[in-house]
C-alpha cells in the first residue's frame, strides 16, 4: 500500500470509506490501526538509509550500527580546525549520546517497541551526517562558508532532537508495554481493541518526538480516534502528552494548530483536565489563536476558552494576559458559534466583581447591549443578558453607563419573547433605582413583568417579582400593578418548589397590598389563604414565613379569610412561630383565638 492510498481514508470526508475497508477492524481499533500503519510506512520511506529499507536491519543491528558510528562522529568532531565554536557544540551534543543510547537500550521492553527502532535510524542518520561534514571541514571542502555554518546549524538542531526525543520515549512510560507493529498486527481480529490503549500511547508519544511533519501525522490520527472512542484516548492522556498538544498550538502550519486546537477543545470539555491544561499554559496560545488564527482555530480556541473560563482563577488569568480585547472583537466580528462562545467567555469572567471595571473599559457593555439586538445566535443573547445581569449587580457606576447606552430599551425589547430569560430580567430589576420610575413605566415596563410572570421560567417569575418589590414605592404604581392583573400569578406563585421563590412572591403580595383593591383582589382569590397559611411552616429554611404573617393580617380581617386560616391549621403554625418569636405571630394568633371564640359563642 503506498503512502498516498493510505492518505485519503485519513480525512474528516473519507472517514466512511476507512470504515468499511475489509482490511481494517470497525470503529476506533481500525483507525487507529490505519493511522498507525500511515506514519509507520510515511516514516520508513524517509529514513530508509543509502543501502536499503530500515527493515533490512533490525532494533539490536541499529544499536550496534549506532554505536559503531558515535566514535567516529566524536573524532571527527574533535579534530575540525575550522569552525571551531560551532564544531565544540556538535561535539558537546556528540558526547551525550552514548548514553543515550545506553538508556534506550536497557530498558526490558527495547527490541519490541517500533519508536525504538525509529529512533536509532534518526540517531544513525544524524552520526552519518557529522562524519560526513567533519570529512568536509577537514579537507577544507566546505562548499561555501555560509552554507557550512547553515550545515553545522541544522546539524547541531538535530542532535537536539535527536537527545530530546530519547529523553521523552523513556519518560512516557511507551517503552513500558509490547506494543505490536501496526504493519503486523491483524485488523480485525479481536486482539486489536486489546492493544488499543497502547497503540494511543504510541500516537501520543509520537507528538512529542520527531519533526513536525511527524507529529503533523500523529495528530490526524488522533483526531479520527477521538471522533469514536474520545473516553479511550483521554483515559490515557497524561501531563506530557497534554503539554505536547499545547506546544502545537503555537506551530507554524495553521492546519496543525487547527486540529490541535480541535484535541484540546475536546479535552476541556471532557471536564477533566482542565487544571492540566491551565497549569500547562495553554491560555497564552489561546489567546493568540482567538486574535489572529484561521477561523476554525479561533472558533475551536474560544469555545475551549469558555470552558477554562466557568473557574474564577482561570478568568482572572484570561483578563491578566490581554484576552479582553480579541474576545470584545469576536463579538463584534466573529461568525456565529465564534460570537457566542466570545460572549460566553466575557460572560464569565464578568462574573468576577474585581475585573467589571476592566471589562467596562474594553467596551464590553455596548458590545452586549448591540448583541441583545444584533447576536446571530440565540445563545448570544442569553450571554449577552447574563453579562449586564452581573455588571450591573452591585456597581452604580456602571448602571448609569448601561442606561446611558440604552441598554434598558434593548433588555425590555429581549424579554418580550415568547420565552423571557431569567438574566434579562434580572438586568432591568438591577437597573430600576438608577433611572426614574416614570419613565421605566413609560417604556413599558409593567406589560413586560406580567408578560414574565405568565410565561418565563420560575427564575424568571422570581426575578420578575423581585422588580415589582422594588418599584411599589407608592400607591399608585401598587394600583397599576394590580390593574394589570399580577396578583393572580404572584398568588399562584406562592405554590412554587423552590423557597425563595415562594417568599419574593409573598414578599410581593405583602408590597402590593397595602392598596386597598389589590388587598381585595388577595381575599377573592380561593388559593391565597390555603397557600399563606402553607407558608407559616415553622422550619428554619422557610424564610417565606414573616411575609406571609404579614399578608394573612393583612386579610384577617374578613371573617372568611379567618374561617379558612382556621381551617387551613393557622393556629398551630403560629403557637410554634409565637416560641420562636417570629414578628407579628403573637397578634395574628390572638386575633385568629379571639375569631374562634365568637364563633363557639355564635354557634350556641
Amino acid at each position: 500500500m503506498t503512502v498516498g492510498k493510505i492518505l485519503l481514508p485519513l480525512r474528516p470526508h473519507r472517514t466512511s470509506t476507512l470504515s468499511s475497508s475489509p482490511s481494517v477492524g470497525d470503529g476506533a481499533a481500525g483507525l487507529l490501526f490505519e493511522g498507525l500503519k500511515l506514519i509507520h510506512s510515511t516514516r520508513k520511506l524517509r529514513m530508509a538509509d543509502e543501502t536499503g529499507a530500515v527493515d533490512a536491519k533490525s532494533t539490536e543491528q541499529w544499536l550496534e550500527h549506532a554505536k559503531l558510528l558515535v566514535p567516529a562522529a566524536i573524532e571527527k568532531a574533535g579534530s575540525v580546525k575550522c569552525f571551531t565554536g560551532r564544531w565544540k557544540l556538535v561535539l558537546s551534543k556528540l558526547e551525550q549520546v552514548p548514553s543515550c543510547l545506553s538508556d534506550l537500550s536497557s530498558h526490558p521492553c527495547f527490541s519490541k517497541n517500533s519508536l525504538c527502532k525509529e529512533q536509532l535510524v534518526a540517531i544513525s542518520n544524524t552520526l552519518n551526517e557529522a562524519i560526513e561534514l567533519g570529512g568536509r571541514c577537514s579537507e577544507e571542502n566546505t562548499g561555501g562558508k555560509l552554507q557550512m555554518q547553515s550545515n553545522l546549524d541544522a546539524l547541531s538542531a538535530k542532535l537536539d532532537l535527536n537527545l530530546h526525543d530519547c529523553g521523552v520515549l523513556i519518560k512516557t512510560g511507551v517503552l513500558g508495554e509490547s506494543t505490536p507493529s501496526p504493519a503486523t498486527a491483524k485488523p480485525g481480529s479481536g486482539e486489536q481493541p486489546v492493544t488499543a490503549k497502547l497503540n494511543v500511547r504510541e500516537l501520543l508519544a509520537r507528538l512529542q518526538i520527531g519533526h513536525i511533519e511527524a507529529k503533523h501525522q500523529a495528530l490526524d490520527s488522533l483526531v479520527e480516534i477521538m471522533k469514536e472512542d474520545e473516553k479511550g484516548v483521554l483515559s490515557v492522556m497524561g501531563r506530557s502528552n497534554i503539554s505536547a498538544l499545547i506546544q502545537l498550538l503555537s506551530a507554524r502550519s495553521p492546519k496543525i494548530k487547527e486540529k490541535a486546537a480541535d484535541v484540546v477543545c475536546s479535552l476541556a470539555e471532557s471536564g477533566t483536565c482542565e487544571n492540566l491544561l491551565v497549569s500547562e499554559g495553554v491560555l497564552p496560545p489561546l489567546i493568540r489563536l482567538v486574535e489572529s488564527g484561521s477561523s476554525i482555530a479561533k472558533e475551536k480556541a474560544t469555545i475551549t476558552l469558555q470552558r477554562l473560563s466557568m473557574a474564577v482563577e482561570t478568568a482572572r488569568s484570561i483578563v491578566g494576559r490581554g484576552g479582553i480585547p480579541p474576545l470584545v472583537e469576536m463579538c463584534q466580528t466573529g461568525v456565529s458559534v465564534s460570537q457566542a462562545a466570545a460572549t460566553g467567555v466575557l460572560k464569565n469572567l464578568s462574573a468576577v466583581p474585581e475585573v467589571r471595571q476592566s471589562l467596562a473599559e474594553a467596551g464590553i457593555i455596548k458590545v452586549m447591549i448591540d448583541l441583545l439586538d444584533s447576536g446571530i445566535l440565540l445563545g448570544s443573547k442569553e450571554y449577552a443578558a447574563e453579562c449586564l445581569q452581573n455588571m450591573t449587580c452591585s456597581n452604580e457606576s456602571l448602571r448609569r453607563q448601561v442606561v446611558a447606552e440604552g441598554g434598558v430599551q434593548r433588555l425590555l425589547a429581549y424579554i418580550d419573547g415568547p420565552l423571557p430569560q431569567e438574566s434579562a430580567v434580572a438586568a432591568v430589576r438591577n437597573l430600576v433605582g438608577s433611572m426614574p420610575l416614570e419613565s421605566l413605566i413609560d417604556l413599558g415596563l409593567l406589560p413586560r413583568l406580567l408578560h414574565v410572570l405568565k410565561a418565563g421560567s420560575l427564575g424568571a417569575q422570581e426575578a420578575a417579582a423581585s422588580a415589582i418589590c422594588r418599584i411599589c414605592n407608592s400607591m399608585e404604581t401598587r394600583k397599576l400593578i394590580g390593574e394589570i392583573g399580577c396578583i393572580p400569578l404572584l398568588v399562584k406563585m406562592l405554590e412554587a418548589k423552590t423557597n425563595s421563590a415562594r417568599e419574593v412572591a409573598a414578599q410581593a403580595i405583602g408590597n402590593l397590598i397595602a392598596f386597598p383593591q389589590n388587598c381585595r383582589e388577595v381575599k377573592k382569590d380561593e388559593k391565597s389563604v390555603p397557600s399563606l397559611v402553607q407558608l407559616l411552616e415553622p422550619s428554619m429554611h422557610n424564610t417565606a414565613k414573616k411575609y406571609a404573617i404579614f399578608c394573612l393580617a393583612a386579610v384577617s380581617s374578613s371573617k372568611k379569610c379567618k374561617k379558612l386560616m382556621i381551617s387551613y391549621g393557622a393556629i398551630g403554625y403560629l403557637k410554634k412561630l409565637c416560641e420562636l418569636d417570629v414578628p407579628g405571630s403573637k397578634k395574628l394568633l390572638e386575633r385568629l383565638k379571639r375569631g374562634k371564640l365568637r364563633s363557639l359563642f355564635s354557634r350556641k
